[in-house]
């Protein structure tokens, strides 16, 4: 516990009626202006697009000395209350919270979360000041609990009680689980960690994930610090299992999680299965970000405007660099092996060489352009558009790999220097340039220009070469080679993007459109699975598909071509990879 702070904005959060997915607030502002005005964000930081949090807020009312005052809504998500400044101003309001995501809230009998950027009014010239939070036990069920990274003021064993927070941005950087869930503590290098997880079934195999996070904290910490502790007192895992889900959203000492209850581990089973690598990998991607953008951040980033969009062009950087990092981490804390790492970078080396988009947008562009582009994807985002987190992780190879060529430093020296630099705060493109040439003893401009800011291939194929990998090309899948993605339900074949410069496209095939049958040599065959066109085909080249696009059915002249292929990662030298990969425990 802390000792009690002075009087600032107050938050009561009670779960009034799961059923109808409503948390009630309850604001109490001890020193309000005279027309005070509040307002909701309309965005969550780590997450680049403007989600109108204030569209689920309702019954906003306000009284000061136990009488009604006026409230007058002056735009989407902002109020002004016609309030005086001599005695505490008290709102109350309700929020619908139906969003089973890491982004926002969600509330029903058997759950509830919250982001504080769903659900705590800001206090216009109140931003600065201490912020506390108490959340209600629901008397309906004595069986939740309450888990958050927040300060606790005055708590009781199931974690209800007041927390307190230093400014309103560490309050809705501290999300807030509340259930009946799982619950375990693990030390990393000495700092308490904390790990909660809703909606696990009886066979989830809790040692083994403890064992497992605990090994991924220890080698991150050891990454940025070497001997030294991190920058948080306790940290939490809030892990939420789901049929079918997967995402994060990091925060400064914890992390929201979603992911399938398939993926984990299971009591009795000791293999690594491919959906329980995905998750590890996830856990390590956000526990990067507890450095790298929650304090390393874009200089951009410095003071949130909730507002509204919060430009900037180093998103390849805070997330492509997590991304290159959060497996390959996996690797050094030895849970995963050289196979196995090498499998998880063909796959991102794939989806990029596959993505028609690279030679159109920068990654650069790619990270200004995230709130209207890479959160609103639709049918041409591949041909379009980059994704920073996969381009990005390959340009962080890139200049890892280039770095230990060169032999003066490595990624990881210039990770650790940034922070120093940076004081870890605000950082600059500029910054990251100063470094690499500081450590790499040369200018990095030319490939700052060429690999961020152009559109050309990266070198992959000469790097890993140099590393004892081989780059191995094999025949491509059948979706890549027609250029096009399907979904496949209830033997209809759909069109969910035609790839740019593919067959697909030269024979006219449209997105949305159902491909119905294929005609071959005069005989048409219904087509339920797009495997089943090689079988129709057989050594036919040529094939006449029959779509129906607006319920029109129409004959396009389809050429299946060959000689496409994929990359496949091969470990030719271990040893000369050791110094990359870290030893094999």
């Amino acid at each position: 516990m802390i000792a009690a702070r002075p009087d600032g904005p107050h938050y009561r959060v009670e779960a009034v009626d799961p059923a109808a997915h409503l948390f009630h607030v309850t604001l109490t502002i001890a020193q309000p202006q005279g027309g005070q005005r509040v307002s909701l964000p309309a965005w969550i930081p780590g997450s680049y697009l403007v989600r109108e949090f204030a569209r689920h807020l309702q019954r906003l009312s306000a009284r000061q000395d136990g009488k009604p005052v006026p409230v007058q809504q002056v735009d989407k998500a902002s109020w002004q209350v016609d309030c005086v400044p001599s005695s505490p101003l008290v709102l109350s309001y309700e929020v619908y919270a139906f969003d089973n995501s890491v982004r926002t809230a969600w509330l029903d009998t058997q759950r509830g979360f919250f982001n504080g950027t769903s659900l705590c009014l800001r206090v216009h010239g109140q931003a600065q000041e201490p912020h506390q939070l108490e959340l209600v036990a629901p008397r309906a069920y004595p069986h939740w609990e309450a888990a958050t990274g927040l300060e606790p003021l005055k708590t009781g064993k199931r974690g209800f009680g007041t927390y307190w927070a230093e400014n309103y941005d560490e309050l809705v950087d501290c999300p807030v689980e509340l259930g009946p869930f799982f619950s375990a503590e693990f030390r990393a290098c000495g700092v308490p960690h904390r790990i909660v997880v809703a909606g696990a079934t009886a066979g989830f195999d809790a040692d083994r994930l403890v064992a497992d996070m605990q090994k991924i904290c220890e080698a991150e910490i050891r990454f940025w610090h070497e001997r030294r502790k991190p920058p948080f007192k306790h940290y939490l895992f809030m892990l939420n299992a789901v049929d079918d889900g997967y995402g994060g959203l990091e925060h400064r000492n914890s992390t929201a999680l979603i992911c399938s209850r398939r993926d984990l581990p299971r009591v009795g089973e000791t293999r690594m299965s491919e959906g329980y690598v995905t998750l590890l990998g996830l856990i390590s991607h956000e526990y990067f970000h507890t450095w790298n953008v929650k304090r390393l951040r874009p200089a951009e980033f410095a003071h949130y405007d909730y507002g509204g969009e919060n430009y900037t062009q180093l998103l390849w950087f805070f997330e492509g660099f997590t991304s290159y990092y959060d497996d390959l981490l996996l690797r050094r804390a030895g849970l995963i092996d050289d196979a196995t790492y090498l499998k998880l970078l063909t796959k991102t080396v794939n989806q990029v060489l596959q993505t028609p988009g690279r030679e159109v947008q920068s990654v650069a562009q790619a990270s200004f352009d995230a709130w209207v582009k890479y959160y609103r994807q639709d049918e041409n985002t591949a041909n379009a558009t980059v994704s920073y987190y996969t381009k990005g992780s390959l340009v962080a190879l890139c200049f890892d790999l280039t770095l230990r060529l060169e032999g003066h430093a490595t990624l990881d020296d210039v990770m650790r220097a940034l922070w120093v630099r940076c004081k870890a705060g605000p950082m600059a493109e500029a910054d990251f340039a100063a470094v690499l040439k500081e450590l790499g003893g040369r200018a990095f401009s030319r490939e700052l220009a060429a690999w961020v800011h152009g559109t050309r291939e990266l070198p992959l194929r000469e790097l890993l070469e140099q590393h004892g990998i081989t780059v191995m090309e094999e025949p491509a899948q059948l979706q890549q080679r027609l250029g096009l993605r399907v979904g496949e339900s209830q033997g209809l074949v759909t069109l969910k993007n035609v790839l740019r410069g593919g067959a697909a496209e030269q024979a006219g095939f449209a997105a949305n459109d159902e491909w119905l049958a294929v005609e071959v040599a005069g005989t048409a065959w219904r087509l339920a699975k797009l495997d089943d066109l090689m079988l129709y085909a057989g050594s036919h080249r040529r094939v006449t598909a029959i779509v129906a696009r607006d319920r029109r059915l129409l004959r396009l002249e389809l050429a299946i071509p060959s000689g496409i292929t994929t990359w496949r990662l091969v470990l030719r030298d271990p040893a000369q990879a050791q110094a990359w990969f870290g030893p094999q425990n």
